[in-house]
């Protein structure tokens, strides 16, 4: 009689790694499917169903293959039928497909599948059966296979188990012990135990009577007023030898150094001249003229003397006609009223008129984009509302000249192109008119129908001041 062995269990009655990966490979179950995606003569897609369940195909992206082919939403191109798949193809595909019988067309199949409510064909498959099935231009090959084994849960080793159960009692002991004497190290250190005790009483008394011993401070030396002398010292004049020279002016004439009156009045024509020389070379346009007469190192007193004095002032850059003289207002032969006139003879002229227009503006939309179906002329009709858009937002400035900012179009197209909603996300300061005028040229358009029945464009406009 032999005595069937079954695998040893590991510490604390749990399986090994041998046990699991036997038991893993005895809970296989039927075969599962294994499907490969080729487009353009490569493989770009390989997936093993290891759940048996529908495998859908689609343009929708909830399919477990997403594919661009002229399918409904979601088609089941391998249903599962209760615990066997079943086929089902589409006119137009194409493929072979071996089963029990042969390989055979789909093409040739069509009279012995079954047809289902949706219209498509259905063919029984078998855990043998494989095949490639055509769709467009992506081709699915799928074949049966074995379920992939399931992995062990990951376990320790049975070295790191087993020491983890028992301590070293030796070695946590001396931790301990370090540890604590460490802490107690520390913490007399920041403690106030071995500080001395200290009796205030008996500090301030003693220095209080140390202050008392302490000898006086030195007397504080004060300055002496003393009397000082002003009267100045007698100082021996300098022997001058004698000259033969006349005796000067007798006693009631000019004294020695005094200037007589002819002399008093020829300075001060010499001064007077000086001035008027010095006015009548400043020019009256340049900047020196303006830099003197701003930092005023000419005084206006000179100034008017010089207007009201006889000889005029015809050198400068004044240029003031009609002779000297006082400057009177409405004098004729020109002078100050005659300075900026625009009309012959220097009256008073107003000048030219000159009409300054307001701010303009200028709009500015990005690039458009939709989803939904797509509207082939979805650019050039948002292209065309750019001058409309520009007339709103110029509109605006002319009552809020620091109007600017952004506007978010989102226009809903129905089925015929027309627009059946415009929506709008203002930004920055723009009033409400320039939105509203914008949504209505947006309402306006009339774009191409499109391709997938709805569409919503969003179109980004930019209002900028030039």
């Amino acid at each position: 009689m032999t005595q069937q062995t079954t695998p040893s269990a590991g510490p604390g009655g749990r399986p090994g790694q041998m046990t699991a990966v036997m038991r893993a490979v005895a809970a296989t179950g039927p075969k599962v499917l294994r499907i490969g995606l080729v487009q353009s003569g490569r493989v770009i897609e390989e997936r093993i169903v290891k759940q048996r369940t529908h495998v859908t195909v689609g343009p929708n992206e909830r399919n477990m293959f997403v594919i661009s082919a002229d399918l409904p939403t979601s088609f089941r191109l391998f249903e599962l039928v209760g615990n066997d798949y079943c086929l089902n193809f589409l006119e137009g595909m194409s493929g072979r497909v071996a089963l029990p019988t042969g390989i055979s067309d789909l093409n040739v199949l069509k009279g012995q599948a079954r047809r289902t409510q949706q219209g498509a064909y259905q063919i029984r498959l078998t855990e043998d059966s494989r095949g490639k099935v055509v769709v467009g231009d992506t081709t699915f090959l799928f074949q049966f296979v074995a379920p992939p084994p399931i992995q062990p849960k990951p376990q320790l080793p049975v070295s790191v188990t087993r020491g983890a159960t028992s301590i070293d009692w030796t070695t946590t002991m001396i931790a301990a012990f370090s540890f604590l004497i460490h802490f107690m190290a520390i913490g007399s250190i920041y403690s106030e135990w071995f500080d001395p005790v200290v009796d205030y009483d008996v500090n301030i008394s003693g220095l209080i009577e140390s202050v008392k011993s302490l000898p006086p401070p030195p007397p504080v030396e004060e300055p002496t007023d003393q009397p000082t002398d002003t009267t100045p010292t007698p100082t021996k004049a300098p022997d001058t030898p004698k000259s033969s020279t006349p005796a000067g002016p007798k006693a009631g004439g000019p004294g020695k150094g005094a200037m007589s009156d002819a002399k008093a009045a020829a300075l001060s024509n010499a001064l007077d001249q000086m001035e008027m020389a010095t006015l009548g070379a400043l020019s009256g346009a340049g900047p020196a003229t303006a830099g003197v007469l701003r930092t005023g190192e000419v005084p206006t007193g000179a100034l008017d003397a010089a207007a009201k004095s006889s000889a005029g002032v015809g050198v400068g850059g004044l240029s003031l006609g009609g002779g000297g003289g006082a400057i009177r207002p409405g004098a004729a032969g020109g002078g100050l009223g005659a300075i900026g006139s625009t009309t012959a003879g220097g009256g008073n002229g107003t000048g030219a008129v000159a009409t300054v227009q307001g701010p303009k503006g200028n709009a500015s939309t990005g690039a458009a984009t939709n989803s939904g179906g797509i509207v082939s002329n979805a650019a050039r009709v948002v292209a065309g509302m750019r001058a409309g858009f520009r007339n709103c937002y110029n509109r605006a400035l002319a009552q809020n000249p620091d109007a600017e900012g952004k506007i978010g179009l989102s226009i809903r197209v129905g089925p015929g192109g027309e627009v059946q909603g415009v929506g709008a996300s203002p930004s920055g300061n723009l009033p409400d008119s320039v939105v509203s005028c914008v949504k209505a040229r947006a309402q306006a358009a009339q774009f191409d129908p499109p391709q997938g029945g709805l569409a919503v464009i969003q179109v980004p406009v930019t209002f900028v001041k030039q």
